[in-house]
Parts: structure tokens; C-alpha cells; sequence
């Protein structure tokens, strides 16, 4: 059963909290992400984790295995199915992150760079937590974007959230999933969703994979789409992440939706990221 959190009280964290603006971002210093964390130290970031959407760490040089293990504190590993089956490098030992390369995005997954998105929505139940660090970042550009979901919906006309209220839209991510030849059905999300932990109602689709929306004409969901992208890219709602060597971002990906910015030319900008799978009973989406 899920615990509604009330966000406007503080979190109470041994940790040193920076916030960076007022609904989403939080910079989190005063441990040693290399170590083990204690059960108060988890749940103190779980917390601060819910209150900020998103929250970062600096000055943290950890190794893959050293992430996944932080990772792995706050649930099951999601291994992607395209880090399996297509990268070169692939060990056994490494399925359970992905390398997100500027080289291979630009060659397979030119949708996601420079699009508002979430992770793995083409899930029937998509990964709940995303853990992301530095490898290679470009001396200048290549930041990344988070995009509050709560602050976007609250932003809608009383007409416009009557509207969307009980529609789905498609998450569409055939093709690169036949490039792996994993065969999935195509599937839809409620576009308000309740987040399960918060009980905020969260507006959530992924741009980048084709959404429409069931039953609706082609050119009328279009354009319910596009309003709606709008919405989200209004910089009101967004922190934007500068990354920084060592860096490290963890952020709830049911809580809104992130952009990778490519401004950074022909640089082999290279992230790692390890996914956590969702807990939640599915009546909640």
C-alpha cells in the first residue's frame, strides 16, 4: 500500500541539502557514495529523493560497480534490453547499466536527444528510479534538463485538465526494440498519472516515442501534443543540470520528464546509466 508524503513539511537529513529551485533540484553533499549507506542514510535520500524529483552529487568518483551497488540500495536492477544485445563492449558483467553515448544516440536514438522523455515508458510498468554518471562530458554544452510533471499539470487550465484527465497515449518504441528483435507489444499510459508515494497527479508522456492518444483522430491528438510539449518546456518548471566531473544524478522518473541538451558538436559525450525497476501495483497508473 502506498504512503502519501506531505512535501510541504521539510525533509529532517543528517545530509547537507542545497536546493536548486523551488519545486525540483537538490544538490546532496556529506557522504561517500562509494561506501555502503545505512538504512537512515537510504531513507533520508528516498525522502529528499520524493521532495526534489531530482537531486545530484558531485565530487563523487565512483566506478560502475560501486553505482550499480548505490543503485541497488533503493531496488531491483533494470537491465535494458538494448545495452544487452548491441553494444560492442558488452560484458555480462556490465548488462545491468546502460552506456548512453553522443555516437550511438546520434546513429540510433536520434529522438531522444533534444526531446522531453522518460525512461522506458514503453514498459507496461516503467523503471521508477534512474541513476546517471559521468564517464566523458565535453568541456562546454551537453547539460541535461529536468522538467517537474506536477508543477506542468498544476500550470493547465481548470478546462484543460478535465480534458486530459482520463485519456491514455501510446509509447512507441518499435523500432529500436526490433533492432534487437525483442518483440513487445506497443503499449499506453494514463497521460495524468498519480505518483504512488506522493499522491501528486503528474502529467506523463514521452515525446520522443510517438505518443497520440487512444481513439482520437491523427490531427486532433497532434495537436494536444504539441500544446502540451509546450507546457512542458516552459523553463518555470525545469532545473538544468550542468555536469561536472564525478558528477552524479538520481532522479524519480515518475515524477516529470528530463531533456538531453546536444550542443556540444561532434564530442563523444558518454553517460552511464542504471535503471531501477518499479515496486507499485499497477492500479496506481
Amino acid at each position: 500500500m502506498s504512503t502519501v508524503l506531505n512535501n510541504n513539511h521539510p525533509t529532517r537529513s543528517t545530509l547537507s541539502v542545497k536546493q536548486l529551485e523551488p519545486t525540483i533540484g537538490a544538490e546532496i553533499s556529506g557522504l561517500d557514495l562509494r561506501q555502503p549507506l545505512s538504512i537512515e542514510q537510504r531513507d533520508e535520500i528516498k525522502a529528499l529523493l520524493l521532495k526534489h524529483r531530482v537531486i545530484f552529487f558531485r565530487d563523487q568518483p565512483i566506478n560502475h560497480e560501486q553505482q550499480v551497488a548505490f543503485a541497488r540500495q533503493f531496488g531491483k536492477i533494470y537491465q535494458h534490453p538494448t545495452t544487452r544485445r548491441t553494444e560492442s563492449r558488452f560484458d555480462a558483467s556490465t548488462a545491468d547499466s546502460h552506456r548512453i553515448s553522443a555516437t550511438e544516440t546520434r546513429k540510433v536514438y536520434k529522438v531522444t536527444a533534444g526531446r522531453w522523455h522518460t525512461d522506458t515508458s514503453w514498459l507496461v510498468r516503467p523503471a521508477w528510479g534512474a541513476v546517471l554518471r559521468e564517464v566523458d562530458i565535453p568541456p562546454v554544452g551537453g547539460d541535461t534538463v529536468w522538467a517537474d510533471g506536477h508543477a506542468v499539470y498544476e500550470s493547465l487550465s481548470d478546462e484543460l485538465k478535465a480534458k486530459i484527465e482520463n485519456l491514455h497515449v501510446v509509447h512507441d518504441f518499435q523500432s529500436s526494440l526490433q533492432r534487437v528483435e525483442l518483440d513487445y507489444p506497443i503499449v499506453a499510459h494514463r497521460l495524468v498519472r498519480t505518483h504512488p508515494e506522493t499522491g501528486e497527479k503528474i502529467l506523463w508522456l514521452n515525446f520522443s516515442q510517438h505518443p497520440s492518444v487512444v481513439g482520437w483522430d491523427r490531427a486532433e491528438s497532434a495537436a494536444l501534443i504539441a500544446e502540451l510539449e509546450r507546457a512542458y518546456s516552459q523553463p518555470e518548471f525545469h532545473v538544468r543540470f550542468k555536469w561536472t566531473k564525478h558528477a552524479l544524478a538520481f532522479w524519480d522518473n515518475r515524477a516529470g520528464l528530463h531533456y538531453a541538451v546536444s550542443n556540444y558538436g561532434d564530442y563523444p559525450r558518454e553517460l552511464e546509466r542504471v535503471l531501477v525497476e518499479d515496486f507499485e501495483a499497477l492500479p496506481h497508473y
